[in-house]
């Protein structure tokens, strides 16, 4: 949700600038793909994974794994919040841990630890997590339970926040690959971009990503370094800030000058791997940063290393948008050190006094009277903003507050003011198309106030003076708490008209007041789409489509497939016949393969007995329905031709048997003089020469003959079912 206020608040200020005041916008986005938090979280995620593939027995020495990496946690993060007297100590983790468990249950000492450490509720409930799961996997060891992987995996899973770090510190130099970090980034941007999506945030223009501009990022280091502010210092390259404050016009910290000096904010900047020996002055910042072992790392004229966190901004936007540029955006948690820090290189490098001549800092979004915060914990997802919400009312939610402005989100701002100006517009929309329906033949263009007399020339006024007042509060700094408001005020004194009118209400002037409030909210995103000829309305909504006229034309289709559906269940029902269920699991396969088909809607049915619900271009649909068919017709196919394969084989053996065991060592079935004589069972005796048959020879032909006569009977009876 601190996202989503960011990206959409900028998407609204886009919009009014290019669909409300016409200017040609080229909106840029740089994606950081490379730094030191991706790097940690990658490398961790990295080992975490590998140590849970090397461990998928639960035995005494992974628990006592996980257990050392629990003291070194509680040891590390843990102690950041307790006073010096709890403090836990080497040896000490486990009578330690007991007594803080009790602890804890004071508020007034957690709240102390809180303020010692802002993440202690984080770290202590981890550390509690771990230790559980220790707890439990021991007691199934000394009981003789289940060891399989299921079980490894839940206390390695329980455990991950805890290990990684334990991982990490052990073998981190191990892990050279630079796409465990490049894959880490990649699967974040695309989740980035799906959400930005279901915001309706329109995508950039252009996208650049850190590392696709490592080359350009060495170029700018080395002018940088040409033109006097930056120096070298064991393979990393820092900005010195006192070189360039003061110098030529030049002076730090233009954005917040008040924090300059800030060591908690410089740190912060700067990231966790920094190196931070050599620099000349508290406030330089790294323009290159020396790669250590463990870290993805490009070639420099100064060693192997990579791009520090602020240099990308300003080489990738040097790079598309030139020397300059008009805008720059951002939430105002970056204004210092990070966008301070673009300005004093990007205007090193340019030789300029002006690198950007606006910046839009966005407020941030507190809940609880906290600032969200993933570290925290204390945030709400988009899917789970999206499961309660709309994203045209998180929209509205975000318009009513100033783009710069903290905003204090809650239900009763999203249950209360939001729902409110929705509902009101939504019943105005809905009042308007329903005179026009009913009096369509009496609405006419209207140009000009001439026509108009009493209410309605009163009505035609407040409208020119809304659309007035409407642009003034855009002007004013994007206004939008102001422009929502003359937004209300227009369409109430339009309901107060239409309510006063009874059946001589002018459409001509209300349906001008609906398509202007329509076309200004479709401008801030609130809809899709650019007005249809004749709609009324906020357009087309993804998340909401019944609520627009448009909407009856795109669900009848959908709705006729259900009702046939529906239909067909209640014949079935009410007929009680003995195939029903197969009848309607029929009807099922039905909806799914015939119905729903022609109208790009794919159910692909899972485990769980729940469909998963795809929209899909209905060619391909069609498409892959005839491929199905004809892989079943193949499949139908080779499988008759087994079946008749294997029916001739059983033939052929039972036609085998056809001989009699008593004539099967006589001409014409085995060459004429092979034997002499036989017995009365056609077993020969003698060869052709007359001799006796030896032991093997008699036992040779008794084998065959009895598995001839076995054969044989086995023939007759299959020719006296075929004669049945």
């Amino acid at each position: 949700m601190g996202h989503a206020r960011n990206y959409v608040t900028q998407d609204i200020l886009r919009r009014i600038m290019s669909d409300y005041f016409g200017y040609d916008v080229h909106f840029v986005m740089n994606i950081t793909d490379i730094d030191d938090k991706i790097i940690i979280r990658a490398r961790q995620g990295h080992l975490v994974q590998e140590f849970r593939a090397n461990n998928s027995v639960l035995t005494p020495r992974l628990t006592d794994d996980i257990h050392s990496a629990w003291k070194d946690y509680i040891r590390l993060e843990v102690n950041k919040g307790l006073p010096e007297s709890d403090k836990i100590v080497e040896g000490q983790e486990k009578r330690a841990w007991e007594v803080i468990s009790k602890k804890v249950q004071d508020s007034t000492w957690r709240q102390e630890c809180l303020r010692r450490y802002e993440k202690f509720d984080m770290a202590f409930s981890a550390a509690r997590k771990t230790i559980t799961a220790i707890e439990e996997a021991r007691g199934i060891l000394e009981s003789g339970g289940p060891t399989s992987p299921d079980v490894a995996y839940r206390l390695i899973d329980e455990s991950d926040g805890v290990i990684a770090g334990y991982l990490d510190r052990q073998y981190k130099d191990k892990v050279t690959d630079p796409s465990i970090s490049k894959s880490l980034a990649s699967h974040w941007e695309n989740e980035f971009f799906k959400d930005m999506r279901r915001l309706r945030v329109r995508d950039p223009d252009t996208i650049t990503r850190v590392t696709e501009y490592v080359p350009e990022v060495v170029a700018f280091v080395e002018q940088v370094i040409k033109n006097g502010y930056a120096y070298v210092v064991d393979g990393s390259v820092y900005f010195d800030t006192n070189a360039f404050d003061g110098k030529d016009g030049h002076f730090y910290a233009k954005l917040e000058p008040w924090s300059k000096g800030n060591k908690e904010k410089m740190e912060e900047g700067e990231g966790a791997l920094s190196i931070g020996s050599g620099r000349r002055s508290s406030s330089d910042f790294a323009l290159w940063k020396a790669s250590k072992s463990g870290e993805p790392s490009w070639p420099s004229p100064w060693g192997l290393g990579r791009p520090g966190w602020h240099i990308e901004c300003s080489v990738m936007a040097s790079a598309v948008l030139g020397d300059g540029m008009d805008i720059h955006s951002g939430g105002i948690d970056l204004a210092f050190p990070h966008h301070d820090n673009e300005l004093a290189q990007s205007e090193a490098y340019h030789n300029c006094h002006s690198w950007v001549n606006y910046f839009l800092h966005t407020g941030h979004l507190h809940i609880e009277g906290l600032k969200m915060s993933k570290s925290l914990k204390n945030f709400i997802t988009i899917d789970e903003i999206l499961g309660r919400f709309t994203a045209r009312q998180l929209r509205l939610a975000f318009l009513t507050q100033l783009w710069s402005a903290k905003i204090d989100f809650s239900d009763s701002l999203m249950t209360g003011e939001v729902k409110n100006i929705e509902a009101t517009l939504n019943n105005f929309f809905a009042v308007v198309r329903a005179l026009v329906s009913q009096r369509e033949s009496e609405v006419v263009a209207f140009t000009g106030k001439h026509g108009y007399d009493g209410p309605e020339q009163k009505l035609s006024d407040s409208l020119e003076k809304a659309q007035a007042d409407f642009r003034a509060a855009l002007c004013d700094s994007f206004n939008t708490p102001v422009a929502l408001d003359v937004l209300r005020d227009i369409v109430s004194k339009a309901n107060v008209y239409i309510n006063s009118s009874g059946k001589a209400v002018n459409l001509a002037v209300v349906t001008r007041v609906a398509r202007w409030a329509g076309d200004m909210l479709r401008m801030f995103g609130l809809g899709e789409g650019s007005r249809l000829e004749g709609e009324i309305g906020w357009g087309q909504d993804r998340s909401n489509s019944l609520g627009s006229a448009a909407g009856e034309d795109v669900l009848i289709p959908y709705l006729r497939a259900l009702s046939s559906f529906r239909d067909g269940v209640r014949k079935i029902a009410i007929a009680k016949g003995e195939t029903a269920l197969k009848d309607i699991l029929t009807l099922c396969d039905k909806l799914r393969d015939e119905d729903l088909v022609p109208l790009g809607v794919a159910l692909d049915d899972q485990e769980d007995g729940k469909a998963l619900v795809k929209i899909v271009d209905p060619a391909e649909l069609m498409r892959a329905r005839e491929e199905k068919r004809a892989q079943a017709v193949a499949k139908a196919a080779k499988k008759a031709a087994t079946i008749e394969a294997e029916k001739q084989k059983k033939l052929e053996k039972i036609m085998k048997g056809k001989l009699a065991p008593s004539e099967m060592f006589k001409p014409p079935n085995v060459p004429d003089g092979a034997y002499g004589s036989w017995n009365e069972d056609g077993l020969p005796l003698t060869d052709g020469e007359g001799k006796a048959l030896s032991k093997n020879q008699v036992k040779k032909v008794a084998k065959e003959w009895a598995s001839q006569k076995k054969s044989h009977e086995e023939y007759l009876e299959w020719e006296v079912r075929n004669v049945e």
